[in-house]
């Protein structure tokens, strides 16, 4: 059986005293897609960025294709172990951000191409072929050599994706990827999404738009002060809540 690209068993993480997440397990196996819902403060973005490493945790296990992370020290002074491993594991997790990150300095088609070049040292005429290839998908393929300042919102977020795309990786990461965003720019994003679950790519996305959970989700879970309060498949979690605390949160979405 193969294992999950991702999983995560009894995740704690705390910034000094302030226990954000308080044992979370979950699991992404590939070609699905898993949304995270919750208020402001809840854990889901510290949750996905402990996925990838960028922040570290006190306990608990995280697990790349049953690959676990190793690590030395513990409590507030546990660190992964091998760096080499921490760049394999993150290389292969490519993030897309709420605020995009595109390097301002830089056209849209040199942002989507650096992190292949550099990080994986891959043949630049390959690397420029995905990457005109990717932004086409994305819709953006007429702007390779324009800068971010250029392009709306929509469009920067647009070009993101398709350089975490570009990197080739085993699973993606959105952290609120349309917050930013007008509602009008918002739907060029999500369509983007959508048309990524339909071709079975393995996503984490932390969103507070419930229809784009609801839409493009195998399984969503909702964070409540840094715990799982209840999780399953979108059509019940949305249909039919049991969890006073997740029928509260839905309250504004479900109103006639």
């Amino acid at each position: 059986m193969t294992p999950p690209v991702i999983q995560i068993d009894g995740l704690h993480k705390a910034y000094g005293t302030l226990e954000v997440l308080k044992g979370v397990s979950l699991e992404a196996p590939r070609g699905h897609v898993i949304s995270l819902i919750g208020s402001s403060g809840s854990g889901k973005s510290t949750l996905l960025r402990c996925c990838n490493l960028l922040e570290d945790s006190q306990q608990g296990q995280i697990l790349f294709k049953g690959e676990p992370v190793t690590w030395k020290g513990s409590g507030h002074n546990r660190r992964p172990a091998d760096p080499k491993q921490v760049l394999r594991i993150r290389t292969n997790l490519s993030m897309v951000f709420q605020q995009f990150n595109l390097w301002s300095h830089m056209t849209i088609l040199q942002n989507v191409m650096e992190a292949p070049l550099t990080v994986l040292r891959r043949d630049r005429d390959e690397v420029e072929k995905s990457a005109r290839g990717y932004l086409e998908k994305v819709g953006i393929g007429d702007k390779c050599d324009v800068y971010p300042a250029q392009l709306s919102g929509g469009q920067q977020q647009r070009a993101a994706i398709a350089r975490a795309l570009c990197m080739e990786p085993q699973a993606l990461l959105f952290d609120e990827p349309t917050s930013a965003l007008d509602p009008e720019l918002e739907q060029e994003v999500i369509k983007v999404i959508k048309d990524l679950a339909t071709e079975g790519r393995t996503m984490i996305i932390v969103t507070h738009d419930m229809n784009l959970a609801a839409d493009v989700s195998d399984h969503v879970i909702f964070l409540h002060q840094g715990l799982i309060e209840e999780q399953g498949p979108p059509d019940r979690l949305f249909g039919a809540p049991t969890s006073e605390r997740l029928r509260g949160f839905l309250s504004p979405t479900l109103a006639p």
